[in-house]
């Protein structure tokens, strides 16, 4: 996040495109709700009829994957009609003769139908949104699952450099984390195109930097992804894998292919806290450890770092570090640490943006990166004055369609995300006897007039099938979802959704595109 969660109830103005934020963000959602008893406008961008969009002020069910349709010809109104902030744009931005071009013939009467909501709709949300005092886009996978997914990014932001809605409070672009330590995961460098603190791998001076820093020759080549990861190991290009807290078997595309190419792989090594779907495939299985069991930090979704301690002794007797430096040892580069502490200094000698922290800091309270020196109270929200790399740059962005979209054979769209009382692949959630009493079993949701048409009952049991796969599966008959759509989660094995859904990838992020796939709908037999 660009801005602090602290901020949201303070907004005017709360763009929330692709996000069911009050099942995925619950307590985020909270701070949205206050800010729309404060008198905020909420519009919510978002296929299915969410709790969020029943309380908003204006509700885009737009259809799956017409994202930057709808953000360009937002942009389009703002720039024709001159609502766009002249003076951000000419001191803090480059670029926008090119956005000006790319939008010009994206106007709302021509891309409505393709967004499926009025143009009148569309300009009214443009001229609240550029006019509020303080404006913030809030998005989740609904924006970054997608062929387009970095695009989609792309055209949010350049949404809030037009208008000024950046670098200031309660404002700004924030994608809202999916899991409680993503971001620190990829600040320390869990991607594979970066060293930690987003250094570029592929530059030879950070290469040099980091060689010198781990006493090892760093490559300045780009890694893999998971699904590259997945199709190199199909094609026997990858030999081996260590998964530690995931578990694709579950959470990724395209499942029969994510189960042939771990079958291929000549060693498979998963940490965890239990036998999940991908442990049981697995060569060795090693023990992980919960939260209770760990010393170390966290790093939410507004960059906040966190230090947590152990509650209990780590059941397994080592805590995920002491596993892997273990493991690091007996393959002959020895790892000393004694505590999580050590770790944590490391991380602050080679992270620009954790430079000023240490554990010391942390325990007299939280600190949001970048924090640069010791003395250096931490950033609340970001760009403040200027840009990380000088002047914004607007990226014009183009509508591509996506990679699979119905017909006459599988005339639905499937869309997929969470529910509620469950998390990602249901490991944890699933073995808590409350929340499994609460929503037990999944059900996909179908919209009255499409079940009418396919002699469909609520509790009816249906065989939902993509050009990957099937499954059977439960209806539940609701106008949550629009006509020709329909909607389940991946968190249940016995309905694992993503045996249908497409490995199609983000040509430049290689993310999936988990939010649209074709679907045939049909009575079990």
């Amino acid at each position: 996040m660009t801005n602090s969660i602290g901020e949201v109830k303070e907004c005017d103005y709360l763009f929330v495109i692709g996000s069911n934020t009050t099942e995925t963000h619950p307590i985020i959602a909270v701070e949205m709700k206050k800010a729309v008893r404060n008198g905020a406008t909420l519009v919510v961008v978002d296929p299915r009829k969410t709790e969020l969009a029943e309380l908003a002020n204006f509700h885009v069910p737009l259809k799956p994957g017409a994202n930057i349709p709808l953000l360009n010809t937002m942009c389009n109104v703002i720039i024709e009609e001159k609502l766009y902030n002249q003076e951000f744009v000419a001191n803090r931005t480059e670029g926008f003769e090119e956005l000006k071009a790319a939008v010009k013939n994206f106007t709302p009467e021509s891309y409505a139908g393709i967004i499926g909501v009025p143009a009148d709709t569309i300009r009214e949300i443009a001229r609240g949104f550029a006019k509020a005092k303080s404006a913030a886009i809030f998005y989740t996978m609904g924006i970054t699952q997608h062929t387009t997914g970095t695009h989609n990014v792309m055209a949010c932001a350049n949404l809030s450099m037009l208008t000024g809605q950046i670098g200031k409070p309660s404002s700004g672009v924030n994608p809202l984390r999916g899991q409680n330590n993503v971001q620190g995961a990829c600040d320390v460098g869990g991607l594979p195109n970066v060293f930690p603190g987003y250094q570029a791998v592929a530059d030879k001076a950070n290469s040099e930097k980091f060689s010198k820093a781990w006493g090892v020759k760093q490559s300045e080549k780009i890694g893999l992804t998971v699904g590259e990861m997945m199709d190199a190991a199909h094609h026997g290009d990858l030999k081996a894998l260590y998964i530690l807290g995931e578990n694709p078997m579950l959470s990724d595309p395209d499942i029969t292919h994510v189960e042939h190419a771990l079958s291929k792989l000549d060693f498979l090594v998963v940490q965890d806290l239990f036998l999940t779907e991908t442990a049981m495939l697995a060569d060795v299985v090693l023990p992980g450890a919960s939260f209770a069991e760990k010393d170390g930090t966290f790093s939410n979704t507004e960059r906040r770092v966190q230090l947590v301690r152990k509650a209990v002794e780590p059941v397994a007797g080592k805590a995920d570090w002491e596993v892997i430096a273990e493991i690091l040892t007996r393959m002959g580069y020895p790892h000393e640490y004694a505590t999580a502490s050590d770790i944590f200094d490391e991380v602050s000698k080679v992270t620009p943006q954790y430079s000023g922290m240490s554990f010391a800091r942390l325990e007299q309270g939280s600190l949001q990166w970048p924090c640069p020196t010791p003395d250096h109270a931490g950033t609340k929200y970001l760009h403040q004055g200027k840009f990380s790399r000088g002047l914004g740059k607007f990226i014009a962005v183009d509508f591509k369609a996506p990679a699979e979209l119905p017909d006459a054979e599988y005339p639905f769209v499937l869309n997929t995300g969470r529910r509620l009382y469950h998390y990602h692949t249901g490991t944890m959630t699933r073995r808590t006897k409350g929340l499994s009493g609460i929503y037990g079993e999944e059900s996909i949701e179908i919209n009255p007039a499409d079940a009418c048409k396919l002699s469909i009952s609520e509790g009816d049991l249906l065989k939902v099938s993509s050009r990957r796969g099937s499954i059977n599966v439960k209806a539940n008959v609701t106008d949550r979802v629009p006509a020709g759509m329909v909607f389940t989660s991946f968190h249940f094995a016995e309905t694992a959704v993503n045996f249908l859904t497409n490995s199609a990838r983000d040509p430049i992020a290689k993310i999936p595109e988990l939010k649209v796939c074709a679907v045939k709908v049909e009575k079990a037999s």
